[in-house]
């Protein structure tokens, strides 16, 4: 019975997902979205198709580097040679926790390109489609949702997961690295640092390193970076404010000025929220029940999550996935700024400045920074009571409630399509088990991932209360409880670890 309602799922997933494809693409050459409408169908066209692929080893990638770290490269290095260029650099020193920043604003920056690209006008109609149906597909966006959801970020996800070697072994992924990691050296990101200063202050834990203790004139160039994002993300607010009170955006019309500001921040916050719990959740899920508070609302989050077979926590990732991706959305086009014929600029500044505030650069960098960075950085210094939030809970139920319904079932279809076509295979193929890699001494150095407080890097961890199925492969496989006690050592203070330091090292 589940097997047919798993097909039933898929297939009216599958088909909302090509009817979603068929009118954004009809109103792109219809010229009834900004950028076709702005510039040429064609271009719109292109870049819609290049953001949303690029989302995919945006995603994908992400999947891959983290979950390769402990890995001794040796093992692929003449099997897999890009992906050995990439996990080379990637695993060195702290380029992990670089690549890591940028690649968020990638992921930010590729859904506002699609946004612009795809997203309709006000008052868009297509093909005569009684508005019952124009509301439901394209006012509210889901048509925009489900495209870039399913294609550009589960389907490379599920794929990353299990054929990490194979999905990062080629130049598009190396190269998507290296625009991830010049991104973070760029600077434009770098006051997500000082939020991560302050959360370790504020958590009285100390940042890992990796490397040592950068000298004078690396601290010069650090903190400078440090201060001109910080300036950035201030003109950025400035712009983005003035525009809402003027009312100079995308914003629906009808909205007056000061409710489109505080559905902004509302928006900011669920994405912040939802960013954050899946690192509380994968944090909490090392914690024995014994020490994770006395909030209510902790304990029935907790509950929920870990509840029958484990089953919620990949359910919540899959319908989190859609929660973010909506928001994200809405936040492109609360902020993007749109200037009618004869009206002034922004601040007065040139025609030019203004096709670039016109763009959602500017809400892109609110968006990585302040709704996602920042959040996550606070749920890896305090899980827990990140946890005893009531929204957190709520948010849980509404992701929950999204994966039942297998809106985004289809993807699980696209992946195993474009695993036939890659020809990919699973990791074990290439290098083995965890047990068969420490028979040859080459086991797992799990001290290459930085867990806890000041970082990003999300991973499942499951030890005394896992679902039954990983605890049954624990037992048959000691490999894996090995592992997974070594994270939990790790954040806890009793395993070997590297350099300490005050601040995330350049």
């Amino acid at each position: 019975m589940a097997d047919v309602a798993n097909i039933l799922k898929c297939a009216y997933s599958v088909g909302l997902l090509i009817f979603s494809t068929i009118i954004i693409m009809g109103l792109i050459f219809n010229e009834e979205t900004k950028l076709s409408s702005d510039v040429h169908s064609a271009v719109a066209f292109i870049a819609i198709w290049v953001g949303v692929l690029w989302l995919t080893m945006v995603e994908g990638g992400q999947g891959s580097l983290v979950g390769l770290a402990p890995v001794n490269g040796e093992l692929y290095k003449d099997s897999h040679p890009i992906a050995y260029k990439c996990t080379s650099i990637a695993h060195k020193g702290d380029n992990l926790d670089r690549y890591l920043l940028g690649r968020q604003f990638m992921v930010v920056l590729t859904v506002f390109t699609i946004n612009i690209s795809g997203g309709p006008l006000k008052d868009a109609e297509l093909w005569g489609f009684p508005s019952v149906l124009t509301n439901m597909f394209l006012g509210s966006g889901l048509a925009m949702i489900l495209f870039t959801a399913m294609i550009g970020q589960l389907n490379s996800q599920v794929n990353a997961s299990l054929c990490m070697l194979d999905y990062i072994n080629n130049y598009f992924a190396l190269f998507t690295f290296w625009v991830a990691m010049a991104i973070e050296f760029s600077g434009l990101l770098h006051a997500s640092y000082l939020v991560q200063m302050l959360v370790a202050a504020l958590s009285g834990k100390k940042i890992e390193s990796n490397e040592e203790p950068r000298n004078g004139l690396q601290n010069l160039f650090f903190w400078s970076r440090c201060l001109v994002s910080l300036a950035i993300l201030a003109y950025c607010f400035a712009v983005t404010l003035a525009a809402l009170f003027d009312g100079k955006t995308t914003m629906w019309e009808g909205v007056p000025s000061a409710v489109a500001v505080i559905v902004f921040f509302l928006l900011m916050s669920v994405v912040g929220l939802l960013e954050g719990m899946q690192i509380a959740f994968f944090a909490v899920a090392k914690i024995p029940k014994a020490e994770r508070g006395d909030s209510v609302f902790a304990k029935k989050t907790c509950e929920l999550l870990f509840k029958g077979e484990g089953n919620n926590l990949p359910g919540f990732m899959i319908g989190r996935q859609l929660c973010v991706v909506s928001c994200m959305f809405f936040i492109a086009r609360v902020t993007s700024v749109e200037i009618a014929e004869g009206e002034e600029n922004i601040f007065g500044v040139s025609d030019g400045v203004q096709k670039l505030f016109d763009t959602g650069l500017l809400g892109a960098i609110i968006t990585t920074i302040v709704a996602s960075i920042s959040w996550q950085l606070v749920a890896s210094a305090f899980p827990i009571a990140f946890l005893s939030n009531p929204f957190t809970y709520i948010f849980l139920r509404i992701c929950l409630l999204l994966e039942a319904i297998g809106i985004c079932s289809g993807a699980w279809v696209l992946a195993a399509i474009h695993k036939k076509i890659a020809g990919f295979q699973r990791d074990e193929v290439y290098i083995g088990t965890a047990e068969e890699r420490a028979a040859k001494n080459m086991s797992d150095n799990t001290e290459q991932l930085h867990l806890g407080a000041g970082h990003l890097v999300k991973l499942p961890g499951f030890a005394e209360h896992a679902p039954p199925a990983l605890k049954a492969l624990m037992e048959t496989n000691p490999s894996v409880a090995v592992y997974l006690n070594s994270i939990h050592d790790m954040e806890t203070g009793k395993g070997n670890k590297g350099q300490e330091s005050e601040t995330e090292t350049e």
